[in-house]
């Protein structure tokens, strides 16, 4: 009898360290000196950079929101004359959790929305801004369009998340969009979606991928260059997920994939008094990992939004040059 509950104790510990995952690995002392970094009320630092024209005079503030295992060093493909020509000024984050910015205990879609507003209010980037979300690095524009519309002067969301379990969609709609992607992935996102405290083991586990391993399966052959060219992993192992790839990573996928409080097609237009706004969103039409269907249903229940289909386009469309200054562009205008 002792001999089995010493047996189930010891299965037991080993179920419970195999589930918990661990803490962030910490950042060095000198983390000031690495960059700038605010401190929010809750105690927390957000890590930030700064572009472009300065923020007193210029006539564009544009937050950009990183994507996926990405950080505030994502490359900007815009020229100076640009930048000087629209006056823009561009402010990037590391996202909870990620390069430098500390994680948060609990992160949501919410939280991730009160960051980006109280970041903005730290650095007096001025009472309105723009913000701009990539792949799903996007579904905080979601948060900002729903929670803090009186701060926005406008939204961008390029080949935005889709949450598979939006409570007013078709879910047919959703179901169709989901199965088109590699099986682990269907399977990884129902994990984060259903069980996010078995995450973390899901995400580590040797029996499997999480993810396929074939890139052509989630990748145009063009976004594969870009990947080479502007994601190598070194960068990301070294900059995104220093602090591990539980608190950046995985956290974010359980975040853009929770039950959300509401629906996007619920949304109402924060510029409907001034018209002094504009959402966007765009959507590459050989993308294989973000379904037109379900962004062309969207904007269809909300015709205030601008759909921008982009031909010969993939998942990667930020990094091209002529894409992103058109989607800056669209910001400004």
């Amino acid at each position: 009898m002792l001999l089995l509950v010493v047996v189930v104790g010891l299965l037991g510990y080993h179920v419970y360290k195999s589930i918990k995952p661990p803490p962030p690995i910490p950042l060095p002392e000198s983390v000031s000196e690495i960059c700038p970094r605010i401190k929010l009320n809750d105690g927390r630092y957000l890590a930030y950079r700064e572009l472009g024209f300065p923020k007193d005079k210029a006539k564009n503030k544009i937050i950009i929101l990183h994507g996926y295992g990405s950080s505030k060093l994502v490359d900007l493909k815009i020229t100076q004359e640009m930048i000087d020509e629209f006056e823009i000024y561009f402010l990037l984050f590391d996202r909870a959790g990620y390069g430098e910015s500390d994680p948060h205990p609990s992160r949501t879609l919410k939280t991730d929305t009160y960051d980006i507003e109280e970041l903005a209010d730290k650095l007096q980037i001025g009472p309105k801004f723009h913000v701009l979300g990539m792949s799903l690095g996007a579904y905080p524009v979601y948060g900002c369009l729903k929670y803090i519309p009186h701060r926005l002067s406008g939204a961008t969301l390029v080949v935005p998340l889709l949450n598979f379990w939006w409570s007013r969609m078709p879910k047919k709609l959703l179901s169709s969009a989901l199965k088109k992607l590699p099986i682990q992935n269907q399977w990884t996102f129902r994990v984060a979606h259903y069980f996010p405290w078995l995450f973390y083991w899901w995400m580590t586990q040797k029996w499997f991928s999480p993810f396929s391993q074939n890139p052509r399966e989630t990748m145009t052959e063009r976004d594969i260059e870009l990947a080479d060219k502007y994601t190598k992993h070194s960068y990301i192992k070294e900059s995104a997920l220093r602090q591990g790839e539980y608190v950046s990573m995985q956290r974010d996928i359980i975040a853009g994939f929770e039950n959300w409080e509401f629906d996007p097609t619920e949304l109402l237009n924060p510029f409907s008094d001034d018209n002094k706004g504009s959402v966007h969103v765009w959507c590459a039409l050989e993308d294989k990992q973000i379904s037109r269907e379900v962004l062309v249903y969207i904007c269809d229940k909300l015709p205030w939004i601008k759909l921008h289909e982009v031909p010969e386009a993939g998942h990667l469309i930020i990094h091209e040059k002529q894409h992103f200054e058109d989607i800056i562009k669209a910001a400004c205008s």
